[in-house]
């Protein structure tokens, strides 16, 4: 199973300013991560992630257990999604996401 989660930090912290090497290393952690991808918000001081894990269950766990804390410990407000990323595989596949193998 393909599951994406999006997450968005409103926080006042300049990407630029956060030490994301021990935060790469925590993530890593976390079974079920297959990737992420690192955001930063234009003009507005967000910061956040696209991720794909294997199951929702891992995901829920990533959220619980990394970003919750993460979201207290720099007093930000945190906003989550989940994504099915299985009903879309066909439609991923033929616009040749980078996500999707063919194989």
């Amino acid at each position: 199973m393909k599951v994406f989660l999006y997450a968005e930090y409103q926080v006042a912290i300049p990407f630029g300013q956060i030490d994301w090497r021990p935060i790469n290393v925590d993530m890593k952690q976390f079974p079920g991560l297959q990737s992420k991808t690192w955001l930063s918000g234009v003009n507005n001081q967000t910061v956040g992630g696209f991720y794909e894990f294997d199951s929702v269950e891992n995901a829920q766990n990533y959220i619980d257990g990394l970003l919750l804390p993460f979201a207290k410990k720099v007093n930000g407000n945190l906003s989550v999604k989940l994504f099915d990323g299985e009903i879309t595989r066909e439609a991923n596949i033929g616009m040749n996401s980078p996500y999707y193998s063919t194989v």
